[in-house]
C-alpha cells in the first residue's frame, strides 16, 4: 500500500521546482477538476511522468459547485439511451464500493405522483427499468430497489409535503458526493502515485515544435514567475475554459464549449420534515432536494451564461425560481430567510458542431486532438469523469506504442478509502484516544476516510485542535490546520469554500470563522499580521459581493456586483 502525501507548503515548492527543471514529461494535464485530477490519475498509475498544473484551486470552478450527485442519469432512458444509464450506473457502483466509499454514500429519493394512473405506469417504468439494468449487471452497491408507495406512505416520509401536492410517488436510492473534497483525494492520490500536481499555476501559452505542441509556458499566480514545461503530450481538460486553451493555438479549435449557469440553494435541515430526498419534474427542468449532512441542498437552474467564467452569479430571479419550484409542494413555504447559503456553477455542454478532428466518444463528452501533441476533452457530468479521463489518455498516447498500459483507475482506492469500512465502524476508539466526541469523529470519517488518524494525530499533539471551530459550523480546529500543512489550500478562501463547507453551510457565510481560521493557518502558511489581514479582507469582500449579486435581478448587474471582490491575493 502507498504512503500518504502531503500536498504541504514545501511539497508545492519541490513540485514546482521538477516542473521549472527542464526535463519532459510525458503527460502534462492542463486543469484541476474532476476530469483533469481524474486523468492525471490515470496516466501516473499507467506508468507514465504526469504532472498538472491548475490555475486557480482545485475544483474552484464546476467541480465544486454541483448539485453533488453521483446518478445513472434517469433522463437518459426517456432518450432510450440505455448503454449511457449501464456507464453511468457501472461508475456508481465502482465509487460506492471501491473508489471512494468514505465521500460517495446512497441518498433516497421520492418522486412524487400527481396525475392519473398513467403517470404512476410511466414514471415506474421508467425507474424499473433503472433498477433493472443496475441489478442486471450488479451495479447496485447494495442500494434497495424502488418501491411504490401510496398517498400516505409517502406523506409519513414526508410530512412537509403538501397533500394536494401527490397522489402517491415512487422512492428510489442514488447517490451523492462532497464535489471539493473528492477532486482533493483525487489530486492527492495521483501524487501518492508519483504525479507531480499543482495549484495556482496556470497556461499561458503552448510551447510549439512546428505545428506539434511540447508543452506550455507557465505562470506561477503566487509569485508571477513564468517558466516552460515540456512534455511529450498535453491534455486540457478546462470545462467552460476550453475555448481559451484553444484559443493559444491562434486559429479557432474543433470544440464548442457553452456554459450553462446552475445555481443551489442550501437550507437548514429542520426547515423540511422528510426523511428522503425530492425530486420534481419542472416545465424548465428536473428540481431536486437532496438531503446534506444538518442541510438540505435545492436545485438547480439551466439557464445561458456568456459572462465572467470564474465567478457566475445568481440573481434574486434565479432564487426566486428555486423557491417558488420548491414550495409548490411544501406545507410550510421557504423563505430567503431560511436560506443558510448560495452557490452557481458553469456547465460546460458540447454544441454539437465539432469538426472533423473531433472525436466524439459519448453523447456527453468529447475528447479532440485540433494539433499533434494536444488533446482537448469537454462536455460529461461528475459521475462518469473517470471515463473521460481515460478516453482523454487514452487518445493522447495512442501513438505510444506498448510501452503504455491500459487503464486502470477502476481498481484504484482514493486516498481515505482503503480499510474505511473497518474503520467507520470503530469511531468509539478513535474518540478515546483524541478525547474528543464520538459525534465529531463519525463526521471527520465522512469527509477524510482513514486519513481521519491524521487528523487524530495532529489533535494528540495539540489537543485544542479538537475543539469547534468558532462560527464554523460542525468542523474542528484541527480540518483548518489540516487543510494547510497536507491539502494544498493557499488562501483563506480556499480552506473556507472547498477544503470545508463553511462558506455554504454557515449562517453569515463563514465572516465569523475567518479570522479564527486565518489564525490557525498562518504559522503553517508563512502570513505575517497584515497578511492575515488581507486574507480575511478578501474574503469578506468576496462574501459580501456574492449577496449583494444575490438581489440583483438579472445576470449582467449580478455579475457586475460578484466583479467588485478581488480574487484572492498572490
Amino acid at each position: 500500500m502507498l504512503g500518504t502525501v502531503t500536498l504541504s507548503p514545501a511539497a508545492r515548492t519541490s513540485t514546482l521546482e521538477r516542473l521549472r527543471s527542464g526535463g519532459e514529461l510525458d503527460v502534462l494535464v492542463v486543469g484541476g477538476g474532476v476530469v483533469g485530477c481524474g486523468a492525471a490519475l490515470d496516466a501516473v498509475t499507467r506508468g507514465l511522468s504526469t504532472g498538472l498544473i491548475e490555475a486557480r484551486d482545485y475544483a474552484s470552478g464546476t467541480s465544486s459547485r454541483s448539485s453533488k450527485l453521483i446518478h445513472g442519469g434517469l433522463r437518459y432512458l426517456e432518450m432510450l439511451d440505455f448503454g449511457l444509464v449501464h456507464e453511468a450506473l457501472q461508475e456508481r457502483r465502482l465509487l460506492l464500493t471501491t473508489i471512494a466509499p468514505h465521500l460517495v454514500r446512497p441518498v433516497p429519493f421520492m418522486y412524487p405522483l400527481s396525475k392519473p394512473a398513467w403517470e404512476r405506469f410511466y414514471v415506474g417504468s421508467g425507474i424499473a427499468l433503472y433498477d433493472g439494468l443496475a441489478f442486471g449487471v450488479r451495479q447496485t452497491a447494495g442500494l434497495p430497489r424502488h418501491r411504490h408507495l401510496g398517498k400516505k406512505a409517502a406523506l409519513r416520509l414526508m410530512p412537509s409535503l403538501r397533500p394536494d401536492a401527490l397522489t402517491g410517488a415512487i422512492q428510489y436510492h442514488d447517490a451523492q458526493v462532497d464535489d471539493a473534497r473528492f477532486v482533493l483525494e483525487l489530486a492527492r492520490t495521483a501524487a501518492m502515485h508519483g504525479a507531480h500536481v499543482v495549484n495556482r499555476v496556470a497556461a499561458v501559452s503552448m510551447l510549439r515544435d512546428g505545428e506539434r505542441v511540447v508543452g506550455v509556458r507557465a505562470r506561477d499566480n503566487r509569485t508571477g514567475e513564468e517558466f516552460d514545461i515540456h512534455a511529450r503530450r498535453v491534455i486540457a481538460a478546462a470545462g467552460v475554459w476550453t475555448d481559451e486553451i484553444q484559443a493559444m493555438l491562434g486559429h479557432d479549435g474543433p470544440l464548442k464549449v457553452r456554459a450553462s449557469k446552475g445555481i443551489h440553494l442550501v437550507v437548514p435541515r429542520d426547515r423540511i420534515d422528510s426523511e428522503t430526498g425530492v425530486i420534481l419534474k419542472t416545465d424548465k427542468s428536473v428540481l431536486f432536494l437532496i438531503p446534506w449532512d444538518e442541510h438540505w441542498i435545492i436545485g438547480t437552474t439551466d439557464t445561458e451564461w456568456q459572462l465572467d467564467k470564474a465567478h457566475p452569479a445568481a440573481t434574486s430571479a434565479d432564487i426566486d425560481y428555486l423557491l417558488e419550484t420548491v414550495n409548490s409542494v411544501l406545507v410550510t413555504p421557504l423563505t430567503r430567510d431560511d436560506i443558510d447559503g448560495v452557490y452557481a456553477g458553469l456547465r460546460p455542454l458540447i454544441s454539437g458542431d465539432e469538426r472533423d478532428e473531433t472525436t466524439k466518444v459519448s453523447r456527453e463528452h468529447v475528447v479532440a486532438t485540433p494539433v499533434p501533441g494536444l488533446t482537448l476533452v469537454a462536455g460529461g457530468k461528475y459521475t462518469t469523469y473517470r471515463i473521460m479521463a481515460r478516453d482523454a489518455v487514452d487518445e493522447a498516447v495512442r501513438d505510444f506504442g506498448t510501452e503504455v498500459a491500459p487503464s486502470s483507475t477502476d481498481k484504484v482506492p482514493l486516498a481515505g478509502a482503503v480499510g474505511w469500512e473497518w474503520l467507520s465502524e470503530r469511531p468509539q476508539i478513535l474518540a478515546r484516544s483524541a478525547g474528543i466526541d464520538q459525534e465529531h469523529v463519525e463526521t471527520l470519517l465522512e469527509r477524510y476516510g482513514t486519513l481521519t488518524m491524521e487528523l487524530i494525530a495532529l489533535i494528540n499533539a495539540d489537543p485544542t485542535l479538537g475543539e469547534l471551530l468558532p462560527g464554523g459550523e460542525t468542523h474542528l480546529k484541527v480540518e483548518i490546520v489540516y487543510a494547510a500543512a497536507t491539502e494544498g489550500a493557499v488562501h483563506l478562501t480556499d480552506i473556507l469554500t472547498r477544503r470545508t463547507r463553511i462558506s455554504i453551510e454557515a449562517r453569515d457565510r463563514g465572516l465569523s470563522a475567518a479570522p479564527h481560521a486565518a489564525a490557525l493557518a498562518a504559522p503553517i502558511l508563512g502570513w505575517d499580521d497584515a497578511r492575515v489581514a488581507e486574507e480575511i479582507d478578501i474574503y469578506h469582500r468576496r462574501v459580501e459581493a456574492e449577496m449583494s449579486s444575490q438581489t440583483m435581478p438579472d445576470d449582467i448587474s449580478a455579475a457586475e456586483a460578484r466583479r467588485l471582490a478581488p480574487d484572492a491575493a498572490l
